[in-house]
């Protein structure tokens, strides 16, 4: 029996484990903070908290961190990977990613996403539902792609940085680590660090 453990008893954490079940995983345990104040999330048992299942990594055969927060998402992550946790990649049966594509450890690839050849996905993604990642896009650690994102060719997206649902991004286009895109922008030029952006064209905000 194949056994997950998944770290983030969200609305997030539900997605996550319903395509872990949809790419074969018999048995999915979640792990959050909140236990045991929390036991279970929809139709899944909450068994521990992060100590407990640092302690309890051996038991399964895979791991992986459902937490929508780039920073927390990370940090989760690394502590996983450190303690000898056998990181998952989750890519649902009905996304379509190229053989020439690139998927990183770590990464949840929901339903509908469509992944083109020669993208590159790093380490700890999330390509949410239906969203559209074109050739030769590049995207770095621990990157956020909501819900409904267009991503045109070539785009590269730094670490920790946020797509927001809807956005549409121009091909060729360079977006920095640590930036958060708002919902439904559409951005039309490079974008430097440590920014938020919103609007058509996307404009800083912050």
């Amino acid at each position: 029996m194949k056994r997950l453990a998944i770290l983030g008893a969200s609305g997030h954490g539900k997605v996550v484990a319903d395509t872990a079940e949809c790419c074969g995983w018999q048995s999915v345990e979640f792990y959050d903070d909140a236990w045991p104040r929390l036991q279970e999330n929809s139709r899944w048992p909450v068994v521990g908290d992060t100590e407990s299942l640092m302690g309890r990594l051996g038991d399964f055969d895979g791991v992986i961190v459902a937490i929508g927060n780039n920073h927390i998402r990370h940090a989760k992550l690394l502590e996983l990977q450190a303690a000898g946790g056998r990181l998952a990649t989750l890519i649902h049966p009905t996304a379509i990613v190229s053989r020439y594509a690139t998927v990183g450890e770590g990464t949840v690839v929901f339903a509908g996403a469509a992944i083109n050849t020669d993208a590159r996905i790093n380490f700890g993604g999330i390509l949410n539902t239906g969203c559209s990642i074109d050739h030769d896009c590049v995207l770095g650690d621990v990157v956020h792609i909501s819900p409904g994102v267009r991503l045109a060719g070539g785009v590269r997206i730094g670490d920790l940085s946020w797509i927001g649902i809807g956005a549409s991004v121009r091909q060729l286009i360079r977006i920095g680590s640590s930036v958060t895109v708002g919902a439904g922008s559409v951005v039309v030029s490079d974008i430097p660090n440590d920014l938020t952006v919103a609007g058509v064209p996307a404009k800083k905000i912050m």
